[in-house]
């Protein structure tokens, strides 16, 4: 019989697990994934000249974007395949070519299959940028195969 799999670890291999296969993320956006902990997620983009709009500033859609891939990371940590049911977003100062945003996420709660998750996004200076919020819903599955791993104290023979 095998033991429950390391929380921590459980979620760092999901998380490597979804930024190898999402290439919106890593590839169009250039974003990075830093953490990935159970029901936390941290991500950095850099903003460059292809996310600015036609005010010179970072479009609001890319900032979404990066708070939404966060969203993603941390309601995914627990190995539960989960989506988005809802979620709005409050902007707060612009960003501008050469800010270096960094997005985490963190849940504020989660009943059975349901959970609310708050994405702070600052910039390189720590200044707020945008705050969004996330309501999840897992659906069936899990983004790496469940039970078939050991954990740290078992190996397979």
């Amino acid at each position: 019989m095998m033991d429950a799999p390391d929380p921590q670890d459980l979620a760092r291999r999901v998380g490597e697990a979804m930024f190898a296969a999402d290439r919106a993320s890593r590839d169009t956006m250039g974003m990075e994934l830093l953490a990935c902990e159970p029901g936390r997620a941290r991500m950095r983009m850099a903003v460059r000249a292809l996310h600015l709009n036609g005010h010179r500033i970072c479009h609001g859609g890319f900032i979404f974007t990066l708070a939404d891939s966060t969203f993603a990371f941390a309601c995914n940590s627990r190995n539960h395949n989960t989506v988005a049911s809802g979620c709005g977003i409050e902007f707060l100062q612009p960003a501008h070519e050469g800010d270096v945003l960094t997005c985490e996420g963190v849940e504020q709660t989660l009943n059975g299959r349901h959970g609310v998750y708050d994405m702070r996004v600052t910039n390189q200076k720590g200044q707020a940028v945008a705050l969004f919020r996330g309501k999840s819903a897992q659906i069936s599955g899990t983004v790496i195969p469940a039970g078939d791993e050991p954990t740290p104290t078992e190996t397979r023979t």
